[in-house]
């Protein structure tokens, strides 16, 4: 973006790619080992070690992941998986794929997180696993989770798709439960293009995940012997080489991130009808992934993304809620009003273009095409209610 030059256009996301990222992955493609090799094994093992767990296995998507751990802990029809309806439909959409039903639990309306008490009220004889969500970065709250897990021996698997790198009271947010699902999609903080890492401290567990992850075989190196029902959910020696080489800058990464979403949160602070997200006090390190402010009622949210777009500033409503998708919809017969709190958040918020390469010029620009925007939406609408002008 060049504002001096009359191009006024900020992406929504950008993922950060150095020559250094390029060459290692020119590198694997200089050898016989496209799938399967040396740097799938080290990706996996650094990423264990960096969210202080003992194992880790690639795959080829968070989606993937999240799949495995259900199925490798045999979640099956009958069984229930609570999850949060505010996330990425992957969350909820890994049960259905192993015949299971998702059962939703609403949201702390301040850290978008699952509300502990909702996830104990809707525990049944049914339930098998908890899937918690770690929302824009920012770690759930795993200490109060986990006296309902243990009390109805739940599995337990954190999406952490998207906070790699995040710590609550001063520990890997990734640390807890029988696993952990990171994703590494071109928007997230680091990036393998797609492609994933579920990290575990059982190595019995993690083995079934590799077998499953792998078309079912052993890892015994006998290629044609499938011992279980499994999925090509690999992750590509190039993937993997792109992820080896983001994982060595990522914490440069993770702190160029925190201070443009400190720029944003200096020129937002004061801003009447824009809330900047809110930080929980037990998070000693959020693992910025978007940065998503929370509208007043009375901004039309439709008109105000409309308007920032023919200024050149893409937005996202994130999230949907998923019980308001149109397959669960369908399928479990929900409508609004279900979870309020949710549907309430979800109604209200606004992604905002952010990336780890963003400067405070682009920053300053969506916040001063914002700023005008809200103005004109509010008086726009005004006008709407009102039929004519409204002064002052």
């Amino acid at each position: 973006m060049n504002i001096k030059t009359g191009l006024r256009e900020v992406p929504l996301a950008r993922p950060w790619v150095t020559r250094e990222d390029i060459a290692a992955v020119t590198e694997v493609l200089r050898t016989p080992w496209l799938s399967m090799g040396p740097h799938l094994k080290e990706f996996e093992r650094a990423v264990a070690r960096y969210s202080g767990r003992v194992h880790g296995v690639g795959v080829s998507s968070g989606t993937a992941g999240l799949h495995l751990c259900l199925a490798a802990a045999e979640i099956g029809p009958g069984d229930e998986v609570i999850t949060s309806p505010f996330s990425f439909v992957a969350s909820a959409n890994c049960a259905l794929y192993q015949g299971a039903r998702p059962v939703f639990a609403d949201i702390d309306p301040q850290t978008l997180a699952i509300d502990p008490e909702q996830v104990e009220a809707r525990i049944t004889p049914r339930t098998r696993a908890l899937i918690s969500v770690d929302v824009f970065g920012q770690p759930a709250p795993v200490e109060r989770l986990a006296p309902t897990v243990e009390r109805h021996s739940l599995l337990w698997v954190q999406d952490a798709c998207e906070s790699i790198g995040a710590e609550r009271n001063g520990k890997r947010s990734a640390s807890h439960g029988k696993a952990a699902v990171f994703a590494f999609f071109p928007n997230k903080q680091m990036t393998t293009g797609e492609g994933g890492v579920v990290v575990t401290d059982d190595e019995e567990f993690a083995g079934i995940v590799r077998s499953l992850a792998n078309q079912g075989r052993e890892d015994d190196g006998t290629w044609l012997n499938h011992v279980r029902l499994g999925f090509n959910y690999r992750l590509n020696e190039m993937s993997a080489a792109l992820g080896l080489s983001q994982l060595r800058r990522l914490d440069r990464i993770l702190v160029r991130r925190a201070r443009i979403a400190n720029w944003y949160d200096e020129r937002l602070r004061d801003m009447e009808l824009v809330r900047p997200p809110y930080m929980d006090p037990a998070t000693t390190r959020m693992s910025w992934f978007v940065y998503v402010v929370r509208l007043d009622h009375r901004v039309d949210r439709p008109a105000l993304m409309d308007r920032l777009m023919v200024d050149g500033v893409p937005t996202r409503p994130y999230f949907v809620p998923i019980h308001l998708q149109p397959l669960y919809r369908e399928r479990f017969g929900y409508r609004p009003g279900a979870f309020p709190v949710t549907e309430k958040v979800a109604a209200m918020t606004l992604a905002l273009p952010f990336f780890t390469t963003m400067t405070e010029e682009q920053v300053d620009y969506v916040c001063d095409r914002l700023v005008a925007s809200v103005r004109q939406n509010m008086h726009g609408r005004r006008m709407k209610l009102t039929g004519s002008p409204v002064r002052g």
